[in-house]
């Protein structure tokens, strides 16, 4: 007997760039095709759109004013109808909330996917909400720090929230041409070590302090050139920290990049300096393209990052340690090199994009036999 593949519709509440976006992207378009059709809603258009649907997945823009914008829910609605919806999978917590008061209404199973601690948990009503939603979807932390902070801090029953990793797909491999041609693009000197960071220019991100660390750095490895990929509202201000310490010239801010894999290949080190993270996409693609990683000791890092085994941990907010971490390794090429080895080996395995896709679908499969 031919076997209908199940519809499951991914509900997104941003549209990025960013981790969850590209989570959500690379999980819909990698689901077994015998057992499940994808597709993808968001509130407003933006880069996760034509990233899914360049991947095969169609998609649908419904606009929202808010929690309780009923012409919205209607529209919802009408399309889980329409395309037949067997499961609605949310992420964050407008998609979350908004597409569990729908659920709610059609008996459609949902699972909800929390991927950082954002500032859902500071007001009462925002608390309120997720533990509602934890009564009624199936909810997903995407670490097991994320998991016990949600259960502290917003009151959650431990029993309903399930942990699922983020995962990764093997990115394409740069050969010797590859990156030599990227790094006379990027002005990169010749026979400089060079240390990235591939993220949003956020404050929550921390690029200041490494920005902060880099002189006691040239000190001791004066030949290095460091690289920040990614856009946001700190740019302004980042620059004008490196110009007023005097290290413009090793410093290079790349903007929004559609070649990640490229400029991961030139690192000789990779870093985070984060104050908060849920679990880093980020970490993960470095790790996947065999760079030693230095990262803060918050959130789900720690469960990335294995200290002195796949790169090392720091302090959030501590400058010097971060200057000393990163002196360690550019001067210790042999230990920086079994560090990446180390890494591409734990991405490709417990954080693969395989095994987060056969995560998910056993999950599916549960909250469908539960409807069933």
């Amino acid at each position: 007997m031919h076997l209908v593949p199940k519809t499951i519709l991914y509900l997104s509440t941003s549209s990025g760039p960013g981790g969850a976006e590209r989570v959500i992207s690379n999980l819909s378009a990698s689901l077994d095709p015998a057992r499940y059709r994808a597709i993808l809603c968001l509130f407003r258009p933006g880069w996760i759109q034509a990233h899914t649907e360049g991947l095969g997945v169609r998609t649908h823009v419904i606009p929202t004013h808010g929690m309780f914008d009923w012409r919205w829910m209607l529209r919802f609605k009408y399309l889980l109808k329409d395309e037949h919806v067997d499961l609605i999978h949310a992420h964050e917590f407008d998609a979350n909330v908004q597409g569990t008061f729908v659920a709610a209404l059609t008996g459609i199973p949902l699972v909800a996917t929390v991927h950082g601690k954002n500032y859902f948990w500071e007001k009462l009503r925002r608390r309120l909400a997720y533990r509602w939603v934890s009564r009624r979807a199936t909810m997903v932390a995407v670490s097991e720090n994320l998991k016990h902070f949600i259960v502290d801090n917003v009151g959650v029953d431990s029993r309903n929230v399930q942990v699922v990793y983020n995962g990764v797909d093997v990115l394409p491999a740069c050969d010797r041409a590859d990156i030599d041609q990227c790094r006379e693009e990027l002005d990169l000197p010749t026979g400089n070590q060079i240390v990235g960071v591939v993220g949003n220019l956020y404050p929550v991100k921390g690029h200041q302090y490494l920005i902060a660390a880099i002189p006691a750095i040239l000190e001791k490895c004066p030949n290095t050139t460091f690289i920040f990929a990614g856009r946001g509202q700190l740019e302004v201000e980042l620059k004008g920290q490196a110009h007023r310490l005097g290290i413009d010239g090793y410093v290079r801010f790349l903007g929004l990049r559609q070649d990640i894999p490229r400029i991961l290949a030139v690192l000789d080190v990779f870093v985070l300096p984060s104050l908060s993270e849920g679990l880093s996409m980020a970490i993960l693609e470095a790790m996947g393209a065999g760079k030693p990683v230095i990262a803060t000791d918050v959130g789900g890092n720690p469960e990335l990052v294995e200290d002195g085994g796949t790169g090392c941990l720091v302090p959030p907010k501590d400058s010097q340690a971060l200057a000393d971490r990163l002196v360690f390794l550019l001067t210790n090429s042999a230990r920086a090199s079994q560090f990446g080895r180390n890494g591409q080996l734990r991405a490709r395995g417990q954080f693969s994009l395989q095994t987060m896709v056969q995560n998910y679908q056993a999950l599916y499969d549960q909250c469908l036999e539960a409807k069933g």
